[in-house]
């Protein structure tokens, strides 16, 4: 067997395998005694077949399997030894003049080659970091949101201005189907105040989405729409009025206290309202960060400038999936994820160069404290380690379950390493202003 390599610039290679006979004759000999010792043909004994016969019947498909097995490994092989990092899969080469019976079989893959490129993660353009902070308008109405989800409950014969509501949701056409509840004074202007103001239960009543509530992302909840969605819906649902409620608001007092916090770790309005403010901006950091991450990424695509392999991948991506592509699918397909595959690519540059990497026991540890999190949402406070080990150990086991996690983990290894490596813009701001600015 001979390997021999020609590139054909700095992104295109391509690979030609010389197979003889006496790479592949004593497998293929082997294989074809076997079937001999197995056959059973009418006129002939068991083992008895002429092997000029078995030849005839299965010798070429016996010789195209073995071939095939022995180019896989060596092309697999030679691709290891010399350190080649391709993209996609090699490409087999057609020959229209092919002879299976030649002396010399002779094949040539395509290969798309990796760039050679460096990322500058210091430039005088510099991403902006935004920190949340939690405005005292907003300590002011979850104050009062907790007083009202703690308070005393009376029917209302019809809804007003500080009624709660509850009904149902629905578009068809956005196959919107939602039970939800909301404050009437919620609603964003009179006109849509007056269209529930003196509805009574059973009331079915048409609401325009656009402006509907003075905090748009209410929508997303109440409708169970994306956050992408929510700031350019504008539809008309109907909403069904199913219950009308008045809510007289909880004391701020040590029994609203103790309900909030068994621990006893609050005891006074102030307190609390300084724990609503700490719980908020960790929740706010969370959506910075990504927000963050997600500039990082346009930010490095935009500013790491090399060439890809484009007519290679075009052509590697119109037979890579189940359903062959046309030139013009492979063409789209390779535009709508060449932003993606060139992060992939700076990313898994970033990640060799600074060894960022994770092992199985610091992913097991990762997905403990993510179940830990999910589990005190459901008051489960203080899980045994057993508990959290086994289901851990379940979850992982779940290849796409284990690969959602090991991204997250990966993409908050990559965050620590940016902000510890790049210069920032800060920005403060409050959510309102963050959500405006960041989802315009």
């Amino acid at each position: 067997m001979n390997i021999t390599r020609e590139n054909i610039d700095a992104l295109n290679a391509v690979v030609k395998i010389d197979i003889v006979a006496e790479d592949y004759q004593e497998k293929v000999n082997k294989l074809l005694t076997d079937y001999r010792k197995k056959a059973d043909i009418p006129g002939f004994r068991k083992g008895q077949v002429p092997m000029g016969m078995i030849k005839k019947q299965h010798g070429r498909s016996i010789l195209m399997d073995e071939v095939n097995k022995l180019l896989q490994q060596s092309l697999n092989n030679y691709l290891a030894t010399q350190k080649l990092e391709i993209l996609g899969n090699p490409l087999p080469r057609l020959q229209e003049t092919f002879n299976w019976d030649a002396e010399t079989l002779s094949f040539e893959f395509e290969l798309g080659l990796i760039p050679e490129f460096t990322v500058a993660l210091k430039s005088k353009k510099k991403v902006t970091e935004y920190k949340i902070i939690a405005t005292e308008e907003l300590l002011d109405e979850e104050m009062k949101n907790i007083q009202l989800r703690y308070g005393k409950v009376s029917s209302l014969e019809e809804a007003v201005a500080n009624a709660n509501v509850t009904g149902t949701f629905v578009n068809e056409a956005k196959e919107i189907n939602k039970k939800g509840t909301f404050l009437v004074s919620d609603l964003s202007g009179k006109k849509n105040e007056k269209k529930v103001i003196g509805a009574k239960v059973g009331a079915i009543i048409a609401l325009d989405t656009k402006k509907l509530f003075k905090d748009t992302h209410r929508l997303e909840h109440l409708l169970g729409v994306t956050h992408e969605e929510i700031h350019d819906l504008d539809i008309t649902v109907s909403f069904t009025l199913e219950e009308i409620t008045e809510t007289t608001p909880a004391d701020l007092d040590k029994e609203l206290f103790d309900k909030l916090f068994t621990d006893g770790s609050v005891s006074t309005a102030t307190e609390l309202r300084n724990k609503i403010k700490e719980d908020a901006e960790n929740q706010f950091k969370q959506q910075g960060d990504q927000q963050l991450l997600n500039a990082v990424t346009e930010h490095l695509v935009e500013n790491t400038t090399f060439d890809l392999p484009a007519a290679f991948l075009k052509k590697w991506l119109a037979t890579a999936g189940e359903k062959p592509l046309t030139a013009d699918e492979a063409t789209a397909e390779f535009n709508k994820s060449e932003k993606s595959l060139r992060y992939q690519l700076i990313e898994g540059k970033i990640m060799k160069e600074n060894n960022i990497k994770i092992d199985h026991a610091e992913l097991g540890t990762y997905a403990k404290g993510f179940i830990r999190t999910q589990m005190a949402q459901f008051g489960n406070m203080n899980p045994e380690e057993k508990e959290l080990n086994e289901i851990a150990g379940r979850v992982l086991q779940n290849k796409e379950e284990a690969q959602k996690l090991q991204a997250q983990l990966i993409s908050q290894k990559l965050l620590t390493f940016y902000k510890e490596n790049m210069s920032f813009k800060t920005k403060e701001l409050s959510y309102q202003e963050f959500t405006k600015e960041v989802y315009k």
